[in-house]
């Protein structure tokens, strides 16, 4: 079977980290977003592999290449951003024979991407506890049952099963690709299946877990995930007088100096230098090149590559992008005193995170000057500066 790993969008609820890098292609443990939900599909015994790209097209281009894991690579590409079935649709003279469409800026139990295929024709669904929030399936006898319908956030739910935006087409579906648009504009998959329904029996298949990663929290989230599923491997160069402690990855080339406490789970990528006396917890990345300084504690955060946090500073419950540089005496506040969820704009509206601890996300390039403070659920755009001294309370 083909798996199509939509991978197209930009991202704009993930800026400003979806900036410059398509937001399928943002780091969660030691590969891209998108990674995972191509390796699920590997497994599953997918024999190709083809990626619907738009934004950004030769990041991703550039990361699979024409083979992944002895598995062959194509490329579809979006021209615009239309909907889900035009993603699919532009996919289509790659397709022949039964196939399946996974979201790249998804993560997936990978054993139920196993069951979709194998119940092809099929849907992933996820059980929840308010599913008038969702996309939600309607089945016949009971949850297990053929799946009849899928219902936008309705009234009174036929079931508690979320859609989770992964299929298993039949061949015929091909030809059904092309749908009207609806009333917000997209070709929707959901008329692709609709039409599934109509001619054959779908199955639904639940997931165990999943997440739909489109804001920078949830990115923060799939590391929490990934990261704690790492097991313990030194293979860098790590101080006798270093402490590691639980599930901590140190990859060759990286450098761990005197004095440095690493509790896991926690990966230190290729190049990455960290210390001395410095305090690594929670699960945390820390990306290629990336520098930790003297007595910088780094607590349940993604560090990008070529960012560097230098000593005396705190970053707790952030996402920090590429080539940032965090001045010396930096202090990242993570927690309201109100004890309250810490809240985010996206896309110019503050939304809450669902998080009591939360800090800052800091586009490629940003520069903070000594004895920054930052407040929580603090934005800052790509290439922002703060001044020395200076205590930061609005989005920049």
């Amino acid at each position: 079977m083909k798996a199509v790993v939509l991978a197209a969008g930009q991202g704009t609820r993930m800026r400003p980290l979806s900036e410059s890098v398509p937001k399928p292609m943002l780091p969660v443990a030691d590969r891209p977003l998108a990674a995972h939900t191509v390796d699920a599909a590997i497994e599953a015994g997918a024999d190709e592999i083809v990626l619907v790209i738009g934004y950004e097209a030769e990041t991703v281009r550039d990361y699979f290449g024409p083979e992944y894991r002895g598995v062959p690579v194509s490329y579809a590409v979006q021209e615009r951003q239309a909907g889900t079935a035009d993603a699919v649709n532009a996919a289509r003279d790659h397709l022949e024979g039964p196939f399946a469409v996974l979201n790249g800026d998804n993560l997936y139990d990978p054993a139920a991407i196993d069951r979709l295929f194998d119940a092809c024709p099929a849907i992933c669904a996820i059980e929840v506890a308010e599913p008038s929030n969702y996309g939600v399936l309607s089945t016949e006898g009971g949850p297990d049952g053929p799946v009849t319908g899928i219902i936008e956030k309705p009234d009174e739910p036929p079931t508690n099963l979320a859609n989770a935006g992964a299929y298993a087409f039949p061949a015929e579906a091909r030809q059904w690709l092309e749908v009207p648009a609806s009333e917000r504009g997209e070709h929707e998959i959901t008329d692709v299946v609709a039409r599934v329904i109509e001619e054959f029996d779908m199955t639904p298949v639940t997931l165990e877990r999943w997440l739909d990663v489109g804001r920078p929290w949830e990115l923060l989230e799939a590391n929490e995930w990934k990261l704690a599923t790492l097991e313990r491997r030194i293979d860098g160069d790590v101080s006798e007088d270093a402490h590691l402690e639980g599930d901590v990855v140190v990859e060759a080339g990286a450098t761990i100096e005197p004095g440095v406490v690493i509790e896991g789970p926690a990966l230190i990528r290729e190049g990455a230098e960290v210390g001395p006396n410095a305090y690594v917890r929670g699960a945390t990345l820390i990306g290629r090149d990336a520098e930790i300084g003297h007595a910088v504690e780094v607590k349940n955060s993604v560090v990008s590559p070529g960012t560097s946090v230098s000593h005396l500073s705190y970053v707790g419950d952030s996402v920090l992008g590429r080539n940032v540089n965090v001045g010396a005496g930096t202090n990242v506040a993570n927690l309201r005193h109100d004890d309250a969820d810490i809240r985010f704009t996206v896309k110019g509206e503050r939304v809450s995170t669902g998080r009591r601890k939360f800090g800052v996300v800091a586009g490629d390039g940003v520069k903070t000057g000594i004895n920054t403070s930052l407040t929580p659920g603090l934005k800052l755009e790509g290439g922002a500066t703060t001044r020395p001294g200076e205590a930061v309370e609005r989005d920049r």
